[in-house]
């Protein structure tokens, strides 16, 4: 049973979070738990009371959005064509891998890790996926040679477009669309 912190204990917890989301997004995944906390206005100590490795730190930050991406995939599956349902939530995963410079590289090493915070949450959300995916297949919207790890590596890849090559972050759209236009089954 985990106690309720404190109200100042809380009010850092969510100083760090908001302060994180902002280092994240311009720096990176790999971003300096020093610089998190120093723009934080807490101790390197504080920060580690709250979260002890940076993938803690990451799970807080990314895990909700993981999941509510895995919710989504089930909204999307019920209201709508199973190809028109892959290809929102493709777009959705998309925009949430390019908020954050370096997540693609992130979510393709906690995927490998079991043994990451992170790792329960990324793996229902690519399961969401997966799942979209197999119902576009049987309905002969996508190609029956794609897999999920497919998949995920090509919207991974243009979603982090920005990260290598930042001139091609305005046409990310564009090449999103192109790779939805190749996993079409050919008729």
């Amino acid at each position: 049973m985990t106690r309720a912190l404190r109200a100042d204990a809380q009010r850092n917890r969510e100083r760090i979070l908001d302060v994180a989301a902002a280092v994240v997004a311009e720096e990176g995944t790999q971003a300096s738990l020093r610089d998190i906390a120093r723009r934080a206005e807490v101790g390197m100590g504080t920060l580690y009371r709250h979260f002890a490795t940076r993938e803690e730190l990451l799970e807080a930050l990314l895990g909700g959005r993981f999941d509510r991406l895995a919710d989504r995939a089930e909204v999307l599956r019920d209201a709508r064509p199973p190809g028109e349902a892959l290809a929102a939530w493709l777009r959705e995963f998309a925009s949430g891998v390019a908020v954050y410079r370096g997540l693609a590289a992130s979510l393709v090493a906690t995927l490998e890790d079991d043994t990451t915070s992170l790792h329960a949450s990324c793996a229902r959300m690519r399961a969401a996926g997966a799942d979209l995916l197999r119902r576009a297949q049987e309905s002969g919207d996508v190609r029956p040679d794609v897999d999920g790890t497919d998949l995920f590596a090509l919207f991974s890849g243009v979603a982090s477009i920005a990260d290598t090559a930042p001139s091609l972050a305005a046409r990310r759209d564009h090449l999103l669309e192109l790779v939805m236009d190749g996993l079409a089954a050919r008729r």
